[in-house]
């Protein structure tokens, strides 16, 4: 996601242009990646050149690239809202269709592209807009785990739970499959993952219930996929993180979340993973807490936005508090961030732009990326780039 890709543009124009002459060319390139050398002991001289140069160079090494066999670059993935597609005709409004769409942006080409579709039986039909609610955004909650994008709740037309199991994509198989039906399917839950395990806490679902509010449960997605279930955990002292959807953001084998997002009053909590504890949450780490949050893949680091202010931070675990590392107008009311590889990526100006923040710069440097034209960004993460099959 380095903002020098945007230039290679012109370089897959060119490409593209190639006569069609080149294709009985192309396949005997293929079968020597370098001259004198065995493909397998080319693989591992290639693997450690940048995968730019490696797109620019020739066919068969971006071939190579894009190989399953090849060790994958990391691309960001989005659920957008397509606002061109009406999701409901006046007549009936439940005979709904989704429209909710999943795109990849490959940071070497940049270019967007749609993730395969996902399967629809059942009927995938998550509400993001309501035409009677116009001005609010009905959460689609999803997270990024052991190289997956899951789905794990959202809201259907009758406003109801959308989803009875987890539905996940794995880049590398470029194939969706469901997760373990929940007990209790729900939405406006907390929702977060700890050491490859998710984590489902609270919520509301056909209607409230105490129970349900206050319930935690864990799917372990490192177990086989013949065992996997969702394990009750320890609940909640009361109900008071089902009042919206929240992320449950993994930290030092901890999950930190707080029950409202923005800068208004609101309660946190720490739930311990090893001890299946919950316990307060640090003041500092409390009162820093005023937006978006987001932890890197190997849960060390913490950041958080200040949607009222626009200023990322970064949580110091030693002192309790936040420091920061950018202020930029453009985080200003930041909808939700991922993290990941030095890069802090946040939704930003309600939807229709991506802040790409490299924390790993001093100082800190960022840059934009847009949507595709008519999509509105829901959420985005940071994943392996998708397997392209011959």
């Amino acid at each position: 996601m380095d903002q020098s890709t945007s230039n290679r543009s012109k370089i897959i124009n060119d490409n593209n242009n190639n006569s069609a002459s080149d294709h009985g060319t192309q396949n005997e390139t293929i079968l020597l990646l370098l001259p004198g050398l065995p493909n397998h002991l080319a693989d591992r001289c290639l693997s450690s050149l940048p995968p730019a140069l490696l797109f620019s160079v020739c066919h068969s090494w971006r071939r190579l690239l894009y190989s399953p066999s090849f060790p994958p670059f990391f691309s960001l993935y989005a659920l957008l809202f397509n606002n061109n597609k009406p999701s409901h005709n006046n007549n009936n409004y439940y005979s709904f269709n989704s429209s909710m769409e999943f795109f990849c942006f490959d940071p070497i080409s940049s270019t967007w592209n749609p993730l395969p579709a996902p399967p629809q039986n059942p009927p995938l039909r998550l509400l993001y807009r309501h035409p009677s609610f116009l001005s609010r955004k009905l959460p689609v909650q999803s997270l990024g785990v052991r190289n997956n994008l899951i789905l794990i709740a959202a809201t259907t037309p009758h406003f109801l739970p959308a989803l009875a199991s987890p539905l996940a994509f794995n880049p590398q198989s470029n194939t969706w499959f469901f997760g373990p039906q929940l007990s209790i399917p729900r939405r406006w839950c907390a929702m977060g993952s700890v050491g490859g395990v998710v984590y489902v806490a609270s919520g509301v679902g056909a209607h409230y219930r105490g129970d349900v509010a206050r319930s935690m449960e864990k799917w372990d997605l490192k177990s086989d996929r013949e065992d996997w279930k969702w394990e009750k955990k320890a609940q909640l002292k009361d109900g008071r993180f089902s009042r919206e959807a929240v992320e449950a953001v993994g930290f030092k084998g901890n999950l930190c979340m707080v029950n409202l997002k923005g800068n208004g009053a609101k309660d946190g909590a720490i739930y311990n993973v090893e001890l299946d504890k919950w316990k307060e949450m640090p003041e500092g780490m409390h009162a820093g807490w005023n937006g978006p949050a987001a932890s890197t893949m190997n849960e060390e680091e913490l950041y958080v936005v200040n949607e009222g202010k626009g200023r990322l931070s970064k949580y110091d675990a030693d002192h309790d508090r936040w420091d920061e590392v950018i202020e930029l107008a453009e985080l200003k009311g930041a909808e939700q961030i991922t993290a990941a590889r030095g890069r802090v990526c946040a939704v930003c100006e309600n939807g229709e732009r991506i802040m790409v923040v490299d924390v790993l710069a001093s100082p800190a440097r960022a840059w934009l990326v847009n949507p595709p034209r008519g999509f509105q960004v829901v959420a985005v993460h940071v994943l392996p780039r998708m397997c392209k099959q011959d």
